[in-house]
């Protein structure tokens, strides 16, 4: 999501015309939740999507009926849809998408800012296109339409701000000001807005600057991580090969975790690939007891085996090494840097997830968790 705002904030200052078309809302099996957006410009750019290719070309017709001088509309897709074949929407959900033109006003520079530097905002958009709102910081930026409107809307995304979630909350219409909304309101005076919060990127920490180190941090910066990756060598820990990571650092690992242990929380997962008991115990120590949501260590079943006596030695609880993933990754059958390197990532999307790891052949019921 965070792309869609960048590029909608680059066209907004350059001045080019584009329609943004955001999920409002999902039932049953849907590829992309709320919040999720795409953009189409006049010309016919293309950024984003809403349901992963199922109605993308339903949302380009709409945006040109918005170009042409319509006003923002939710239009509904789902499998009940006698025409949903025809858009392509087979995936066994429904999904309602707001579609409305980029305002000139809208304060799509200061959440793109905010996003970039790690600073929870939050985006509010009301379903009747009546203007939209910046919030976070303990400020707010842009409007919708009044003094109370904005109040009412800024009180409702500071429940959401840092929580990287999106979703429609309804606020009684005469206090916010509009007219209600266009589809989904419960009645007539309330008026639907869309929240759209931009938490702090959760962080990739690989440490051991081996070749599996490189695809690895690839990897996690295109899945919208932070990337550090952290090794005491010098020789290995060289920025020029890991242009994938936000940072390279050399430095001891458990001395750089026990310095930076405010920046580890559950979205934080902890790659160990040195393979060396020396670096491997006293590291997986700090992790096992901090907050992170994915701790993995790489190494033959036999090296797991002879780590975790070791841990355990050093005071690690049987509770903190069952969240030990080792050996790490997802059994894939794979080979070399790339292969191993999938494996992993897609572990530690399971785990964060809640994916089971299993083919989806060998499962029954909706793709997409309901």
């Amino acid at each position: 999501m965070r792309h869609v705002i960048d590029q909608a904030a680059a066209w907004q200052s350059s001045g080019t015309r584009c329609v943004m078309a955001t999920v409002v809302r999902t039932w049953g099996s849907a590829p992309h939740g709320p919040g999720a957006s795409m953009l189409v410009t006049q010309d016919g750019r293309i950024v984003g999507s809403v349901s992963g290719g199922c109605v993308e070309a339903a949302v380009v017709a709409a945006a040109e009926e918005v170009f042409a001088g319509g006003p923002p509309v939710v239009e509904r897709w789902g499998v009940g849809d006698e025409d949903a074949f025809a858009v392509g929407l087979t995936c066994g959900g429904t999904i309602e998408v707001l579609i409305r033109e980029v305002s000139p006003e809208a304060p799509l520079g200061r959440v793109s800012e905010d996003a970039a530097a790690g600073v929870p905002v939050a985006l509010v958009t009301p379903l009747d296109g009546g203007g939209s709102l910046a919030v976070g910081r303990g400020a707010v930026s842009g409007s919708l339409g009044g003094a109370a409107a904005d109040r009412v809307a800024a009180l409702a995304a500071e429940g959401m701000l840092g929580r990287g979630e999106s979703g429609l909350v309804t606020v009684a219409a005469g206090v916010a000001g509009g007219r209600g909304p266009a589809v989904g309101a419960e009645c007539a005076q309330e008026r639907g807005l869309l929240v759209q919060s931009f938490a702090p990127r959760p962080r990739l920490l690989i440490f051991g600057a081996a070749e599996f180190a490189r695809p690895l941090a690839d990897f996690g910066a295109a899945l919208g991580h932070h990337v550090t990756v952290c090794d005491a060598r010098p020789a290995f820990a060289d920025p020029e090969r890991f242009p994938g990571a936000d940072e390279v650092v050399v430095a001891r690992p458990d001395r750089w975790f026990r310095a930076h242990a405010d920046l580890v929380g559950p979205t934080t997962a902890v790659c160990v690939l040195t393979h060396d008991p020396r670096f491997d115990v006293p590291l997986l120590t700090r992790a096992l007891r901090s907050d992170a949501g994915y701790v993995g260590a790489m190494g033959s079943r036999r090296t797991h085996e002879d780590r975790v006596e070791r841990l355990r030695a050093a005071g690690v609880t049987e509770a903190q090494l069952a969240a030990l993933r080792s050996p790490i990754g997802l059994d894939l059958g794979g080979r070399g840097a790339e292969e191993t390197a999938l494996s992993v990532v897609a572990e530690i999307v399971a785990v964060r997830r809640g994916g089971s790891g299993h083919p989806l052949t060998a499962g029954t019921g909706p793709v997409h968790a309901l």
